[in-house]
């Protein structure tokens, strides 16, 4: 016995196997922004964020860079997460939402590469 409509049987229609991937890669990067987003709310309020020399000097701890390029790429990733299930629920054309997909991830990529970028210079002293 099938639960798939009789049209859905004949187009071959059913599930596409991704949505659980997806929703669970959506929790794990909210999870993980919930500490990430503490500490550098935290590292915020305890370094003097007005002064140019003390935030260098926060980001050239290795520590502090590597969490804020995983806080970084966590973010975008999240978004992006969330931009693509509200562009599949609600472009209807196959072209457009296409186009929108690969710009969004285009975008969360180019963004992500560049913030890396720029904490790794700012870190390296360069």
């Amino acid at each position: 016995m099938s639960l798939r409509s009789p049209l859905g049987r004949v187009r071959g229609l059913g599930s596409a196997r991704h949505g659980t991937q997806h929703f669970i890669q959506q929790r794990f990067t909210a999870v993980l922004l919930v500490p990430l987003c503490v500490w550098f709310l935290v590292s915020l309020l305890l370094c003097d964020m007005t002064d140019y020399v003390e935030v260098v000097r926060w980001m050239r701890s290795p520590i502090n860079a590597v969490l804020l390029i995983l806080l970084i790429g966590n973010v975008l990733h999240h978004g992006q997460l969330g931009v693509q299930v509200v562009v599949e629920d609600y472009v209807d054309s196959h072209w457009q939402k296409l186009a929108c997909l690969v710009l969004v991830k285009g975008l969360a990529l180019f963004a992500a590469v560049t913030a890396t970028l720029a904490v790794l210079r700012v870190f390296l002293g360069s």
